[in-house]
């Protein structure tokens, strides 16, 4: 059976969140990322595996090392999803906090 992974649903889990953003900032091997982790080694390289199913991760060999790295292609397509939601909620914040106010200076 092969199962289709989402990138929502790979980007659920806490540890796969952190290494993501462990990868942002530079290329690492699994074996550095999971020198990160209090778990062990086939964990870490499972959430590899789906982060890179996802296509959220990219894997480039250099000798006998794999090295992961961001896809920003498809960070940007989760971004570029969320974007909306984020407006959304920062205008009914806005409204939220021009409301207290208003009924702080009524006081």
């Amino acid at each position: 059976m092969n199962l289709r992974r989402d990138a929502f649903q790979a980007i659920a889990d806490p540890t796969r969140r952190a290494i993501l953003l462990l990868v942002a900032s530079q290329s690492m091997t699994a074996g550095g990322i999971a020198s990160h982790f209090d778990t062990a080694r086939p964990t870490v390289s499972k959430h590899l595996q789906i982060l890179t199913e996802c296509e959220l991760l990219e894997q480039e060999q250099n000798g006998r090392e794999i090295y992961y790295h961001l896809n920003p292609q498809k960070i940007k397509e989760i971004a570029d999803f969320i974007e909306p939601f984020r407006r959304l909620w920062e205008e009914r914040f806005n409204k939220l906090e021009s409301i207290m106010k208003n009924y702080q200076s009524e006081k």
